[in-house]
């Protein structure tokens, strides 16, 4: 995916809020023996709900499928064999866009619950559990990507 028109930019605040909404969303769901966090971008929520969830059992399966503005094939960097297969686990990510990266993860951990803080229509249909839905063609800015800096108004876009 290349740089979207739609941009929605996302702070500190708004995704420990948003976190901690799907963290009661997941209360719900029944009692968790730990969260799988998928890097990078599933580290900070899944921080957060396992503080809220009280869950000390924190592992990653580590995937890169983005870089700064653009989307690729999912590639497994590290997997897990101490979660089994992810019966009792949380899968945690920031975002599903097309859902790739949790039909990946699904393969290795096909019992786990997959949640995620947003989520697009084209990946909807791989999470059981998300907070916020933005359209396929937003591209979402996290925290932790951005820094502080002038930006052009709507009107001067072309």
């Amino acid at each position: 995916m290349s740089e979207s028109p739609k941009k929605y930019p996302v702070g500190w605040d708004q995704m420990h809020r948003d976190s901690k909404a799907l963290a009661w969303r997941l209360l719900d769901k029944g009692t968790f023996k730990g969260v799988v966090a998928v890097t990078r971008g599933g580290m900070i929520p899944a921080c957060i709900i396992a503080r809220e969830l009280d869950l000390r059992m924190i592992e990653t399966f580590c995937v890169a499928s983005y870089d700064h503005t653009n989307q690729r094939s999912a590639n497994i960097l590290k997997g897990l064999e101490s979660v089994g297969d992810g019966e009792g686990w949380v899968v945690i990510d920031d975002l599903v866009d097309t859902g790739n990266t949790y039909r990946l993860i699904r393969e290795h951990l096909p019992k786990a619950h997959y949640a995620c803080v947003y989520a697009k229509p084209q990946g909807v249909p791989t999470t059981d559990t998300f907070v916020t839905e933005v359209s396929q063609d937003t591209w979402v800015y996290f925290p932790w990507d951005m820094e502080v800096q002038y930006v052009k108004p709507l009107v001067g876009e072309g």
